[in-house]
């Protein structure tokens, strides 16, 4: 790790969203059909002129993000899925797909991960997302569910910065 001896700064003065609007400076859109990047509920990027992708990943930590002591593994599934779905919704964008990156140590077994998946399945199902893809590693200890998922629209988005400070937004649909 290379730290400057004289100088530290610690994550936690900059809080979350210090830290990606720091990382964000040093950022350059290279290409064109990134309309969006780092700032917002989700990326968009152009499709066709007409349409646009809308991405978006967030991550859940054991111990930061949840405690599976009062979260049931199947609610935490459906929760890993919806809390990203609202990002593409907050985006005026409807879902389409999600990835799904876990890290879990030996102390789960395999029911257990597939309790996790049901209620991720659940979820997928209830918003009519495909789960198409993701990653599994092996973690010492706990579990980490990383969920990227990807919408459509047409090129009316709705960026954070252009609703009013007193508009209240509704992010999920009523099913």
């Amino acid at each position: 790790m290379i730290e400057n001896k004289h100088s530290r700064t610690e994550l936690s003065d900059l809080g979350e969203f210090g830290l990606i609007d720091h990382l964000a400076k040093n950022i350059t859109i290279q290409n064109p059909e990134t309309i969006k990047g780092i700032g917002d509920d989700a990326a968009v990027l152009s499709l066709d002129g007409e349409n646009v992708n809308v991405v978006t990943t967030d991550m859940l930590v054991e111990g930061i993000h949840f405690d599976l002591t009062y979260c049931p593994l199947k609610h935490l599934g459906y929760k890993s899925i919806t809390v990203n779905l609202s990002d593409v919704y907050a985006m005026n964008a409807t879902p389409k797909q999600v990835t799904v990156a876990i890290a879990i140590s030996n102390r789960f077994s395999l029911e257990a991960i597939e309790e996790l998946y049901a209620g991720m399945l659940l979820a997928c199902k209830n918003y009519g997302v495909d789960l198409v893809g993701g990653d599994t590693t092996s973690n010492k200890s706990g579990l980490v569910i990383s969920v990227t998922a990807i919408g459509m629209a047409k090129s009316q988005i709705s960026f954070t910065e252009t609703v009013p400070m007193t508009t209240t937004l509704f992010a999920l649909p009523v099913i």
